[in-house]
């Protein structure tokens, strides 16, 4: 292992909204030294909120690179947004951090988005600290708040400290290991066999050893320690620093091994060109290397690497093992792309799924190929927003999280090209899949020279599998290098369903597939496949899925009996209400199509004072009196002769 990288940790702030990331990043930056002066999100001066909205909205929407020093440790701190609509921001920070600090307000307890943090920090076993921030608020209150965490996050969230005061009386916490706190010890020993064994037999065990053994416990991510404190007024903050130096692991790596690094995010810099966030795993990368890109199966040469820092960035001539840095110079690189060897890199979670797809509409025609080119730009910054671009109809479509990306869109557009866009109304994204199993068949053999034969067994797979696909046709009868452009297009083919939508949660078996010796053309297979495909499906027909959120909501008991009601309207499903003093807590799952104005109506009915928490729980079938088609994009292979027509065209011109 190089010197340099056992001196590295890249650790992330994760909170939801207003739970105050970005004020407690401040705050870690000014005790480390590392600015001046602090500023404020409110103010619109945090040095990680370096666009022109977050500073006028008071939120982050993009994830913000900065790095300290802290008792001799290097950190990169990366400041991810809050607001559920940045989730795919949040998820591609996720899988290149070490450490996580996850932060929760004294005052709102555990949030919607908390929880899906959580989770996904959960899946890839993160080491996480809890920060208990804002304890100086009025309404701060650490049992109910201790109550949410254990109940909706882990029990496993094991305080290190205890507050001292509350609301204005706050004055900080003290540390648990210095006053050798019997609950903690009992905590430690509940989740350790060996410890447990020591603890019953009245053993006496070193304070020092303790420690270790809870250093052990939260770099393997099976207790969380918890701190409390009050960002604004800078109290706790160091506190969180020594722990994140403490407890969570240093970054891995040999800067002598072959280079395996991941691309987690793209910036277009004004001088720089674009500039491909990479976090390097093993090896390093210097200026004017040239790097094999192994998503892409090319090699690009780098002309610069930079630290950034907030809006600054800075020439640092190599990247190393453990590190994270910008760099420059790969015009075709994409987030996500494997730089070098994929095998030292670690797994992603997926959170972000969006559910709704609207139109760009250009105000000025003139504009329309220069909004078409900003667009696919910022589809590679977000490439979540999957734009389609329809040029026959000359329209552009984009899926979105939610609403506030919406706002974020428009305002990028116009402050970063000069575009004025306007978006039409969300539409719910929907899904098909089979409805029962059959054959699809397709005998392309005319218009000569071509031939291509093909059959698939289609089927119904169970809710949320994708799609699987296997071959079961002998080379003989198919060459490999056919079998091979055949399973590479049946996803292609699958994009599009009989209602215009993606077909998911299916096996496609090819059980009978033929070539010609003379006739057949290389291309004949990517022509034929989506022919066969859609000629399957409208045999066994397809039905439509709709998204379904789970929801939490929390409203004065009053409003109960017209928000129940509402959810059955709704198609909703939940469980009996339960009831916290005078508020009434629902849970349950609603359609997203249903409710996609609903925490608007909810806030006016309830003028401001009842909550509604939602996640994506999946896909559903729909009922059948509910329909929806869309404009599908080129022409249906179902019209197999003109199908033939244009996509030979295609690919000839």
């Amino acid at each position: 292992m190089s010197n340099r990288s056992k001196q590295q940790q890249n650790v992330g702030i994760f909170a939801h909204v207003d739970a105050g990331k970005t004020t407690t990043t401040e705050h870690i930056l000014y005790e480390s030294g590392r600015i001046r002066s602090l500023g404020s999100v409110d103010s619109g001066t945090a040095l990680t909120d370096s666009m022109d909205i977050e500073r006028e909205r008071g939120i982050s929407v993009r994830a913000a690179m900065t790095s300290f020093k802290w008792k001799g440790q290097a950190v990169n701190l990366v400041d991810t947004p809050g607001h559920v609509d940045f989730l795919s921001e949040v998820e591609r920070s996720l899988r290149v951090m070490d450490g996580a600090v996850l932060i929760i307000s004294a005052v709102e307890g555990v949030q919607a988005q908390t929880e899906v943090i959580w989770n996904a920090l959960r899946k890839l076993r993160i080491p996480t600290l809890i920060f208990v921030n804002k304890m100086d608020r009025i309404g701060a209150n650490v049992e109910a708040v201790m109550e949410g965490i254990h109940k909706y996050l882990s029990p496993d969230i094991v305080p290190f400290q205890a507050s001292i005061g509350i609301e204005h009386d706050f004055q900080g916490a003290e540390d648990l290991w210095a006053n050798g706190d019997e609950s903690l010890y009992e905590s430690l020993a509940e989740r350790n066999e060996e410890l447990l064994q020591r603890y019953l037999n009245g053993e006496t065990v070193d304070p020092i050893d303790w420690k270790q053994h809870a250093v052990d416990m939260i770099k393997r991510a099976e207790i969380f320690p918890l701190f409390f404190g009050a960002a604004g007024k800078g109290i706790g903050v160091t506190a969180v620093m020594d722990a994140m130096v403490e407890y969570l692991p240093a970054a891995h790596g040999d800067a002598e091994a072959p280079l395996s690094g991941i691309v987690f995010k793209i910036e277009r810099d004004k001088t720089m060109g674009r500039m491909a966030y990479v976090r390097l795993y093993e090896g390093s990368m210097r200026n004017r290397d040239v790097i094999y890109n192994h998503t892409q199966q090319l090699a690009e040469k780098i002309t610069q690497i930079r630290k950034v820092d907030g809006g600054r960035s800075e020439d640092i001539g190599v990247l190393q093992a453990g590190d994270i840095a910008a760099v420059c110079g790969m015009t075709q690189v994409r987030i996500g792309d494997v730089l070098g060897q994929p095998d030292a890199i670690p797994d992603e979670a997926r959170l972000a799924v969006p559910l709704l797809t609207v139109q760009a509409h250009w105000v000025n025609e003139a504009e329309y190929p220069k909004v078409v080119q900003a667009m696919q730009e910022l589809s590679d910054e977000d490439p979540l927003l999957d734009v389609q671009w329809m040029q026959d109809e000359r329209e552009l479509h984009v899926k979105v999280m939610g609403p506030i990306q919406l706002e974020i869109l428009t305002n990028l557009l116009a402050n970063r090209y000069g575009l004025q866009v306007k978006f039409g109304q969300p539409s719910v994204i929907y899904k098909e899949t089979p409805a029962q199993a059959g054959e699809g068949f397709i005998a392309y053999t005319m218009p000569k020279p071509c031939w291509a034969i093909l059959r698939f067994w289609i089927e119904p797979g169970p809710r949320g599998s994708g799609l699987h696909y296997e071959a079961d046709v002998r080379t003989e009868k198919l060459l490999l290098q056919y079998q091979n452009e055949v399973a590479r297009r049946v996803p292609e083919a699958l994009q599009q369903g009989l209602y215009g939508w993606e077909v998911v949660d299916l096996k496609v078996k090819l059980i009978e597939g033929e070539h010609h010796v003379w006739h057949t053309h290389p291309l004949d297979f990517a022509v034929a496949t989506p022919m066969g495909i859609m000629d399957g499906l409208s045999n066994v027909g397809t039905q439509l899925l709709e998204p379904i959120l789970q929801f939490r909501m929390v409203v004065p008991e009053e409003f109960g009996g017209r928000v129940m009601n509402d959810l059955i309207l709704m198609r909703g499903t939940f469980e009996p209400p339960s009831l916290h003093g005078d508020r009434m807590v629902i849970e349950g799952r609603v359609p997203v199509a249903t409710s996609l104005d609903y925490p608007m109506e909810l806030g006016s009915l309830t003028k401001g004072r009842g909550t509604i928490a939602t996640f994506f729980d999946g896909y559903e079938v729909c009922p059948p009196d509910v329909k929806a088609e869309r404009q599908r994009r080129g022409v249906n292979p179902l019209d197999q002769s003109k199908y033939i027509l244009s996509v030979r065209k295609a690919l000839q011109g």
